[in-house]
């Protein structure tokens, strides 16, 4: 194994300075480098500089790291963290490549490019350092063509995603020179540094996910054409409903770009002469005729999709791409997909899909049976086991399940009758799996997983990942303790457990709030210490807000009083409880679920988190503890009484615009992580690493506190300050004046309740005042209007 500490990007472009990004945001200082330019700008000339000047001399790379800063989403977890990278350029700063363990070029797409640097590389390179190549395609043994032998055996692929800071799949592609442990060197620092999910791919033109990706981009085009469609059509054929993402194809490729598109296919076309389908590799011409025009999607603001205000809103316009003109959007009609949507699993709505007589089901047994066949004939050219591929497509195209996976959902005979009716031939693969008992990649025995071994054409044990753990495994072998139809309790082994929720979008509701209880009890009885935490695609998005409305609806405010308490009381219990409690958020944990994450003895979370105190939204103001407990830790950081005030008016404001954290380090900046809570970068390892983090507070000697009594609440003063805030931004438009009525109450709450003079409160006084302000704000007409609107839109309503 190698130690990495200082890495090198060369080539600050799109990709280079977002590498470079993420390195920083890993804790990194990366050296960047670009080229010099050859002439100077006007506005240097103007200047009255030279090429000689420094300035000029890294304006290239300087560029690039200023668009990385500026990127949306963003790049870095946090602005500053820009300061990290260390620009300079090939000429003057080449030699800094002797401090890298690790060089990652990332220079354009054309071999004599890449060859060229790397020969300039290799004379100030350190031996042994490894050097890799974020090519899409290139065959990586041609780049490292004459290079030395020490070169070529520390010498791999890495293919990292746009935008490597959110795309969690790196292709790693050795040569036939690479050293082992250089695949395991960076494999590993990938995984654990830069929260990749890493897949091993072979030495062929695009790799896994390009290859197998940009054939069903390619094949949804095709449908298009063929069946006279349209761009919303085929977007609904090959979005959600297929476990595919939102932006399904036609979006994606605007993102992506459409000339990065036409790189990838051409790229394919040249390279595989013996591909069966390569003439499939080829554009549509009116994609063709959109790159001559410079329709190339996000990046020229137009492209399948184009986006316009009109009337001071935005509106989303689509290409006829018969005309190549814009119009008004249109909603895709299938009957057949509606009746599917109502259908939450994927195998069974596939099935669905499949089995009908209508139009919709030829579409999809010809998307995918063109899928299943060329995926079946990839394996073992592309990668050495259908693992591989799942992988790369679900982690590198955001697919909900990889081919094969989804083969298995539809079942081996259904695949296999589609290619018969479709005159097809049956691919060798395809006729091993036949073989098989049962006829599956994909399998679970006695709770343990398995996937089909082509090469020994019999299932093989899927080996443990050390350091991760699946919650759906350990339920598989018997792990759990209690559950209820919204959480469960999970032993994760060594006196340690785990509450899982599973509702909806894991809305806290009744079930969960019951579960929180048994949890602690357990604690008493059978567990030394307890993680928070669950593994869908989110922590929480807060309270069941179609339970709260009917209640309010309703004018059941003892019984809403009575829920409030019970998630008070909740919170609570997890803060004070018998040992030591690690929240572990990852995704959203919005509301309820940053104020769980704000009562833990710890919260150990997933760099991608997104925590915030969204309440004001609806109209309401947090009150499961949340107050109180940003409260406290303004108060506590203070250091004497104007910076109590301060940080109180920045406590206020945080939660009365609902911001919602970007990263894991601005949760911390806001106050809604503490200098002491811990960051994954791998979400795969955040149960593990959140268990660890509750074993070394249980041998540090842990013991719960109790109950504070002893809260100095800013009181009166503080209480006029944020009141003047709330009349300034209604004065100035941008507060409504029901957002004013929100606010007071939250000032109220965080003054202490306006008493004069300032005077020392219990956290139950400060429950006390939240749950009082929620209740009355759920009687107001326009939260609850607020709350409506948020059911049916998902969006906030400004009344």
């Amino acid at each position: 194994m190698f130690r990495l500490e200082t890495v090198a990007v060369l080539g600050a472009g799109v990709m280079g300075a977002r590498i470079a990004a993420h390195l920083a945001n890993a804790g990194l200082r990366p050296i960047l480098l670009d080229i010099v330019p050859r002439k100077l700008t006007a506005e240097e000339e103007r200047r009255g500089l030279s090429l000689e000047s420094a300035a000029v001399r890294n304006r290239i790379v300087r560029a690039g790291l200023d668009a990385a800063r500026k990127a949306k989403p963003a790049a870095f977890f946090l602005p500053e963290f820009a300061d990290r990278v260390r620009p300079g350029n090939f000429e003057d700063n080449l030699d800094w490549l002797r401090e890298a363990d690790w060089i990652i070029e990332v220079v354009a797409e054309d071999l004599k490019i890449k060859q060229a640097l790397l020969e300039r590389v290799e004379a100030v390179r350190r031996p042994g350092s490894i050097v890799s190549s974020n090519t899409s395609g290139l065959p990586l043994h041609r780049i490292a063509q004459g290079r030395s032998e020490d070169f070529r055996r520390h010498w791999l692929g890495t293919h990292f995603f746009n935008p490597p800071r959110y795309m969690r799949l790196l292709e790693v592609i050795p040569t036939a020179d690479t050293l082992p442990e250089v695949v395991e060197t960076i494999s590993r620092f990938a995984d654990r540094h830069l929260g990749k999910t890493v897949v091993c791919a072979k030495d062929t033109p695009n790799f896994i996910a390009n290859r197998i990706g940009t054939f069903s981009a390619l094949g949804a085009m095709r449908l298009l054409q063929e069946e006279d469609l349209t761009i919303e059509e085929v977007d609904a054929l090959t979005g959600p409903v297929l476990g595919f993402p939102k932006s399904a194809t036609f979006r994606t490729a605007d993102i992506v770009g459409l000339d990065v598109l036409a790189h990838v296919v051409r790229n394919l076309y040249e390279n595989l002469p013996d591909d069966e389908c390569r003439e499939l590799f080829r554009l549509p011409a009116f994609v063709e005729k959109m790159l001559e025009k410079g329709q190339l999607g996000e990046k020229t603001r137009q492209g399948f999709y184009k986006r316009i205000k009109q009337n001071g809103k935005t509106e989303i316009l689509t290409l006829d791409w018969k005309t190549l003109d814009y119009r008004p959007r249109q909603k895709a009609r299938f009957p057949a997909l509606d009746m599917a949507r109502n259908t939450d699993d994927l195998g069974e709505r596939l099935r669905l899909l499949l089995g009908g007589k209508d139009k919709v089901s030829a579409l999809f047994r010809r998307m995918l049976g063109d899928l299943f066949h060329y995926a079946a004939l990839r394996v073992p050219e592309i990668s050495d086991t259908v693992v591989e591929v799942d992988q790369a497509l679900r982690c590198g195209f955001n697919w909900e399940y990889g081919p094969f996976q989804l083969w298995d959902a539809v079942g081996t005979d259904a695949v296999v009758e589609i290619w018969r009716q479709q005159g097809r031939s049956i691919p060798p693969l395809a006729e091993t799996i036949l073989k098989a008992k049962p006829r599956t990649f994909y399998l679970r025995q006695e709770g343990r997983p398995y996937f089909f071994d082509l090469e020994r054409a019999r299932h093989k044990f899927v080996p443990e990942r050390p350091g991760v753990i699946l919650l759906s495994d350990l339920r598989a072998v018997g792990k759990v303790v209690r559950e209820n139809p919204g959480a469960s309790l999970v032993d994760l082994g060594d006196g340690v457990a785990c509450l899982e929720f599973h509702t909806k979008m894991n809305a806290l509701g009744p079930d969960i709030l019951q579960m929180v209880q048994v949890a602690v009890e357990q604690l008493q009885e059978n567990f030394d210490g307890l993680v928070v935490a669950n593994q869908g695609r989110n922590f929480s998005v807060g309270a069941n807000l179609v339970l709260l409305l009917v209640t309010a609806q309703e004018g059941e405010w003892d019984e809403l009083d009575l829920v409030v308490r019970q998630f008070q009381n909740a919170t609570m219990s997890l803060k004070y409880a018998p040992g030591p409690v690690v929240v572990a958020p990852h995704g959203m944990a919005l509301g309820g679920g940053c104020e769980i994450t704000l009562h833990g003895a710890r919260a150990h979370v997933a760099a991608e988190s997104y925590i915030g105190l969204v309440e004001a939204g609806a109209g309401l103001i947090p009150a499961g503890g949340g107050c109180k407990e940003m409260l406290i830790r303004a108060l506590d950081a203070a250091e004497d009484d104007l910076d109590r005030l301060n940080r109180v008016r920045h406590t206020f404001e945080t939660i009365a615009l609902a911001t919602v954290a970007t990263s894991a380090e601005h949760a911390r900046q806001l106050g809604f992580l503490r200098d002491a809570d811990s960051v994954s970068m791998n979400g795969d390892r955040l149960i593990a690493d959140a268990k660890q983090t509750v074993l070394a507070l249980i041998a540090q000697g842990y013991r719960p506190g109790s109950p504070r009594t002893d809260i100095r609440v800013p009181g009166e003063a503080a209480y006029a300050q944020m009141k003047l805030g709330v009349h300034m931004m209604q004065r100035s438009g941008y507060a409504s004046e029901h957002d004013g009525v929100v606010a007071s109450k939250l000032a109220y709450i965080l003054s202490g309740g306006a008493l004069n003079p300032s005077q020392t409160v219990s956290e139950q006084y400060l429950l006390d005042l939240e749950r009082e302000a929620f209740v009355s704000l759920c009687g107001e007409p326009k939260t609850q209007e607020r709350i409506q609107h948020l059911l049916k839109t998902g969006k906030p309503l400004r009344n």
